[in-house]
């Protein structure tokens, strides 16, 4: 199910998003301003986010900017204000689409599942193979030895975060980034406390790990 992030101070329109997203599928979460949207985003991890820029505590582009460093979820700006100069910011510092109020909601509907179509990864392996289990990215599940690994939400993030970056390194900043927020970029124990879990889960042998590599210092690295 695609998460929805809405954020708007406009309860009536909160309201008629929430009931024509979830009609149609979508998991909807709202926040009435910037700081809460940027706790809600970093908390649940939104796949596409309608963004207001009249925001009563921040401009809507500093939430962008600041969800910029670490989400790159697709961000569809909803505002009042039709001036070039506000879609020409908003879109520089990383909004994905612009649509101003009034709108139609079929049109606001079409441009944001368009922004999941062009989100969506073009030709990634659905299923990411280990020696001794597997990874569906798409049913969110790992399994070995023909069962299915009974993972945390938080440690299923952390493996699909390093699964997608197969073959690469991923630091340390970054992992906390994208799996905890921003806000949690120096926690470094979390890390070494869910690799160790996922280790157990998965490794044969989690004390000598093939799979779920850590680059002293650096980061973490997947290797199939």
């Amino acid at each position: 199910m695609t998460r929805v992030l809405v954020v708007d101070d406009e309860p009536q329109l909160v309201r008629a998003l929430r009931i024509n997203l979830r009609a149609r599928g979508y998991d909807v979460d709202a926040a009435p301003d910037g700081r809460s949207a940027l706790d809600v985003a970093a908390r649940r991890h939104p796949d596409v986010i309608v963004l207001d820029l009249g925001l009563p505590d921040m401009e809507g582009v500093e939430v962008i900017r600041g969800l910029r460093g670490w989400l790159s979820a697709p961000i569809i700006v909803l505002s009042a204000r039709h001036g070039s100069g506000d879609k020409v910011e908003a879109l520089d510092v990383g909004a994905d689409d612009y649509v101003t109020k009034p709108f139609g909601m079929d049109e606001l509907l079409a441009r944001l599942r368009a922004a999941v179509r062009r989100a969506a990864p073009a030709g990634e392996a659905a299923v990411v193979r280990a020696a001794g289990f597997t990874v569906d990215l798409a049913a969110k599940k790992a399994v070995r030895d023909g069962g299915t690994v009974r993972l945390t939400p938080t440690e299923w993030h952390v493996l699909e975060v390093l699964v997608r970056n197969a073959g690469r390194l991923v630091s340390q900043r970054q992992l906390l980034r994208e799996v905890w927020g921003p806000s949690y970029e120096t926690e470094t124990n979390y890390l070494r406390v869910y690799l160790a879990q996922l280790r157990r889960k998965l490794e044969d042998d989690p004390a000598r790990p093939r799979h779920l590599i850590t680059e002293p210092g650096m980061g973490y690295r997947f290797e199939p």
